[in-house]
């Protein structure tokens, strides 16, 4: 591993990916603690924050096609969509509802959209397995 093409990178890419890794950390502790353990709420709300960040610095990362957005920017977009719709729903203690947003942008723009950053040739790329 070396850090050094993210050290070099634009600010927006170090914000992004440190939120990224926030969210995917987070995001995994809730996705396998129990439901409604104590820290729920709290680690909830910071994965949303973080999640948020995530989603809205990558709206001004456009090294794909450099002057303007990639498709993977529908995620992003669909995810400042859903993180709303995600707490509205556990306000209305629709736990169903709320279970499916949140996975679904754990899963889609986690899961995903990472997968997609660690193609050859992508930055994480370089981080993870170049030398």
């Amino acid at each position: 591993m070396d850090l050094s093409p993210l050290l070099r990178s634009e600010t927006a890419v170090q914000i992004h990916v440190a939120a990224a890794v926030t969210t995917l950390l987070v995001g995994t502790v809730l996705m396998f603690a129990p439901k409604g353990f104590r820290l729920h709420r709290t680690l909830g709300w910071t994965w949303v924050v973080a999640m948020a960040v995530t989603a809205g610095s990558s709206f001004f990362i456009t090294m794909i096609f450099e002057t303007h957005f990639s498709p993977i920017h529908a995620l992003s977009a669909w995810t400042m969509i859903g993180l709303p719709m995600g707490i509205a729903a556990i306000r209305r203690r629709d736990v169903a509802k709320h279970r499916k947003e949140m996975t679904g942008m754990f899963v889609g723009a986690m899961l995903i959209a990472g997968l997609f950053s660690m193609l050859p040739g992508r930055l994480m790329w370089e981080v993870f397995f170049t030398t």
